[in-house]
C-alpha cells in the first residue's frame, strides 16, 4: 500500500552527512560556501530555472556546485521554492520518494518543506509516495542544503528522491511543481564515476553535449547517477524551447589532485526564451 503524506507529521529530518561531506561547524561552513561563491561570476540572465549541480564531498565537488548556485544570486529574493531531485544511492524503490519530515536540518539551520506541494504529489501522482527510509541516509539532495541557505533568502523545498522512474513519470512531477518566478529546480547529479583523468574528460565532454542539447536518449546511469532525474528535466525543458549550457565541467583531479580515479562533475543552467 502506498505510504501516503500525513498532515498530522511534524518532524525535522536530521543531517546525515555533515562532518563527512561538508563541515559540521555552521562558521566554518557558511564560510567554505561563500568562499567557493565568490570564486564565480554569475553569467546567467536571467537567473535560470533550473540547474543541475553535484554531489560529491565539497572539498571535491564545492567549488563546481558554486558554479551553478551562483547563477541564482539575482534571484535571491524571488525565489520562495525549490524543488530537489536527485538519485537515490542506498534505498531501492519505484517512482519517486517525498519524505514526511516538515523540515531538512544542516548546521546552518532547518529549511522548510513544502508540505502542501508534498500532499497534492501524492495525491496527484501515482508514481510519489512517502518513503522516509530512502531520505534518511541520503546525501544528494542534503549537500544542495548549504548552498541554497548562503544563497537565497526565505524559501522552501520539495525534496525529492528518484528510483525506478521513467522518463514520463519524472517529467509530470516537474510540470506539476513548475510553478512560475518563484520555482526554480535544482537536479542532484555526479557524472562519471571513476575512470582516469583523460578519459573522464572525455566521456563528461559528451555527456555534457548530450545535455546541452537537450538530447536524453544518450544519458546512462554510468555517465551520469542522477540520469533519471536529468532525463525528465531534459524532457520538459525540450517541449518548453528552453536552452541548457555547461557552466562548469570539472572533476575530482582538477579539485582534489589525485588523477588516476576520478569522478565527474558538471554545473549546467536552463534558462526560458
Amino acid at each position: 500500500m502506498r505510504k501516503l503524506f500525513r498532515k498530522d507529521s511534524a518532524s525535522v529530518r536530521p543531517p546525515a552527512v555533515a562532518g563527512q561531506f561538508y563541515p559540521d561547524n555552521p562558521a566554518e561552513l557558511r564560510r567554505m560556501v561563500k568562499n567557493f561563491l565568490h570564486e564565480v561570476k554569475a553569467t546567467a540572465r536571467p537567473a535560470p530555472k533550473a540547474v543541475i549541480a553535484p554531489h560529491a564531498g565539497y572539498i571535491y565537488s564545492g567549488p563546481v556546485a558554486a558554479s551553478a548556485y551562483a547563477q541564482l544570486v539575482p534571484s535571491r529574493d524571488t525565489i520562495k521554492r525549490v524543488v530537489l531531485l536527485g538519485p537515490s544511492h542506498f534505498v531501492s524503490f519505484d517512482g519517486l520518494a517525498a519524505p514526511s519530515a516538515t523540515a531538512f536540518a544542516t548546521p546552518l539551520g532547518a529549511v522548510p518543506v513544502d508540505t502542501a506541494a508534498i500532499r497534492d504529489l501524492c495525491s496527484r501522482l501515482p508514481q510519489v509516495s512517502v518513503r522516509d527510509d530512502a531520505h534518511a541516509d541520503e546525501h544528494a539532495l542534503e549537500v544542495q542544503l548549504p548552498f541554497l541557505q548562503v544563497v537565497l533568502a526565505d524559501f522552501k523545498i520539495v525534496p525529492l528522491l528518484v528510483g525506478e522512474a521513467s522518463d514520463d513519470e519524472v517529467t509530470a512531477v516537474i510540470e506539476t511543481l513548475w510553478g512560475s518566478d518563484e520555482t526554480r529546480f535544482v537536479i542532484s547529479s555526479d557524472l562519471s564515476h571513476y575512470h582516469d583523468y583523460e578519459t573522464a574528460q572525455q566521456t563528461d565532454a559528451e555527456t555534457a553535449r548530450a545535455i546541452e542539447s537537450l538530447n536524453a536518449r544518450k544519458l546512462r546511469g554510468d555517465l551520469a547517477c542522477g540520469c533519471r532525474p536529468i532525463c525528465g528535466l531534459l524532457c520538459a525543458a525540450k517541449e518548453r524551447g528552453m536552452r541548457c549550457r555547461a557552466v562548469d565541467l570539472r572533476n575530482s583531479g582538477d579539485t582534489s589532485g589525485e588523477r588516476e580515479r576520478v569522478v565527474g562533475y558538471g554545473a549546467f543552467v536552463f534558462t526560458e526564451n
